[in-house]
């Protein structure tokens, strides 16, 4: 794709020391060997792991794992250090980086009386109103998430209000899980994902 093709060729770009942290905070970051997600990155990538969503008892290691991973809530800033480091399918950088995914718009809401799912809602900001591939960054977000997050987390994905000329429509293919399912069975659309999520650690 040439330059003058881009929906925005001249977005604007964070750099990584501007991008929302544990430590800028002063918590404690979580990253490298000590991650909480180390196992769950895993899981969607090899054969060889069990996945969250089998219904299989899971043997070994990968059952105490499993059980000291998800002993504590996900919060919004664990969120978004899974989505933040997908890359932009135009541009050689991270939806954190071009300000597409917001620490702000990332709302994580616990299990309650009514449902026993926890909600994990993620609005998107696209760098142009008019992005013709915001329903992809979309199904990227919502791939990674579905993939990282056990079966007890719910996971909506859209464009946030007024980001986007088209948001219901776009709203509406990301909330349709049947159409979800049949984008990822359609080779283009998921290689396309899958090379948005090699940047993923």
């Amino acid at each position: 794709m040439q330059k003058s093709e881009l929906d925005n060729a001249n977005p604007t770009i964070l750099s990584v020391s501007q991008l929302p942290s544990r430590r800028a905070t002063g918590g404690t970051a979580r990253h490298g060997p000590d991650s909480k997600y180390d196992y769950a990155a895993l899981a969607s990538l090899s054969s060889d792991t069990p996945s969250w969503h089998s219904d299989d008892d899971i043997d070994g290691d990968y059952g105490d794992a499993h059980d000291e991973i998800w002993e504590a809530p996900v919060d919004e800033q664990e969120i978004y250090d899974l989505i933040s480091t997908i890359s932009d399918p135009e541009h050689p950088n991270t939806l954190g980086e071009l300000n597409v995914v917001r620490l702000p718009d990332i709302r994580v809401t616990p299990a309650g009386q009514r449902s026993n799912l926890t909600t994990v809602l993620v609005d998107l900001t696209p760098t142009v109103n008019h992005c013709s591939l915001a329903t992809v960054i979309g199904l990227a977000v919502r791939w990674r998430l579905e993939q990282a997050l056990p079966p007890s987390y719910r996971v909506d994905v859209r464009m946030k209000d007024g980001s986007h000329a088209q948001d219901d429509q776009v709203n509406k293919q990301l909330g349709d899980k049947e159409r979800v399912a049949a984008a990822l069975e359609n080779d283009t659309l998921r290689n396309v994902v899958d090379k948005m999520l090699e940047t993923c650690a």
